[in-house]
């Protein structure tokens, strides 16, 4: 038996199950009666199912290894932001049949395995960033939309946000054990972030104002209203929400918005700009803002090299922003942590 590296979360595979059950779920837990496709998932099994008047919903069925406190939080949270603020579009969440709170359980008396845990909430509609045309515009958009979910979720409390999750970039040190799935070359550029980040950032972090943040506004939990419209559309998939330093969210938010060519924090900047003028951000918390991105890089990385070593026939899923990351670390070696920070700052004080 292999060791689990990263936690059973990533460690684990996802609950396996076909469209045909996935409709049935919904079918009984649920009352809603449509097709099921197939959505792209790490560690849950999600679909899209559409009932005949063309309302879509997601069904999620959730990780077996995922503490029952962090389900409960997932749903608690999209009520949360749509009670302190309405206009930001989440999803709603869809209550079960005849079961007390979000999350139904449902077993297989054929198997007697253990009861699937299962969500549902609304389809948010919208075109994911990855397809969206880039701009500083859009980059912006999204760095003032994560800071208003931000200040939604600033007095949320909840046990479920103590999470052991292997994607916390101010933890990134944790994924030490698995640098060597990847190439020399990339290893020895992985170290090196590692290493300033232990001696840079380490010693502020401690110190940095923290909360419960989406902590995942990547290209796919990003929507947009059309391919060339940069006006915000929503934000899915909380899975990955956890207490942290603040500044970390918008550190991961920044890490997806490199822009080929130009100056490589650019597209970091635009998007700290956007958020810098809902929330302004300490100057402790600038001064690590360029470590908590490369930590992000680091993370996609290791981690995606590591799970798709593990479960190679969705390699391509999984691998999906590696080649991004890589090449922002390379940039940011070549440019320095002091004048990718100095970039930023710059970027804030002509904004002012």
């Amino acid at each position: 038996m292999q060791p689990r590296i990263l936690g059973a979360l990533l460690d684990v595979p996802p609950p396996a199950l076909d469209v045909s059950l996935a409709e049935r779920l919904a079918g009984e837990l649920f009352g809603v009666q449509g097709v099921a496709t197939e959505l792209g998932g790490e560690r849950d099994r999600n679909f899209r199912v559409t009932e005949p008047d063309g309302t879509s919903w997601v069904l999620k069925v959730v990780h077996s290894h995922e503490p029952p406190e962090f389900t409960e939080l997932q749903s608690i949270v999209l009520e949360h932001v749509r009670a302190r603020a309405p206009s930001l579009p989440v999803a709603r969440v869809r209550m079960p049949l005849g079961q007390e709170g979000p999350t139904a359980r449902w077993a297989d008396p054929s198997t007697g395995g253990e009861p699937l845990r299962v969500r549902m909430y609304s389809y948010l509609p919208g075109v994911p960033m990855a397809r969206s045309v880039p701009s500083p515009r859009l980059a912006r958009n999204v760095g003032a939309f994560v800071a208003k979910l931000d200040r939604a979720l600033a007095d949320l409390d909840h046990p479920g946000h103590v999470q052991d999750l292997a994607w916390d970039a101010h933890r990134v040190e944790r994924v030490e054990p698995v640098v060597d799935v990847l190439p020399p070359a990339e290893q020895d550029l992985v170290r090196g972030a590692l290493e300033h980040f232990r001696s840079h950032a380490g010693p502020q972090i401690p110190g940095l104002r923290r909360q419960v943040i989406h902590n995942d506004a990547n290209l796919d939990n990003v929507l947009t209203v059309a391919v060339d419209d940069p006006r915000v559309s929503g934000v899915i998939d909380f899975g990955d929400l956890l207490r942290a330093p603040l500044v970390q969210d918008v550190a991961t938010t920044a890490a997806y918005q490199m822009r080929d060519g130009g100056h490589p924090m650019a597209g970091p900047a635009d998007v700290l700009v956007g958020y810098h003028r809902q929330i302004p951000l300490r100057p402790e918390e600038i001064e690590v803002l360029v470590d908590l991105i490369a930590a992000r890089w680091v993370l996609t990385m290791t981690i995606t090299a590591w799970q798709a070593r593990q479960r190679p026939g969705n390699r391509e899923y999984i691998l999906r922003n590696a080649a991004a990351a890589r090449e922002g670390l390379r940039r940011l070696q070549s440019l320095g942590c002091g004048q990718a920070t100095a970039f930023l700052c710059d970027a804030i004080g002509k904004d002012t």
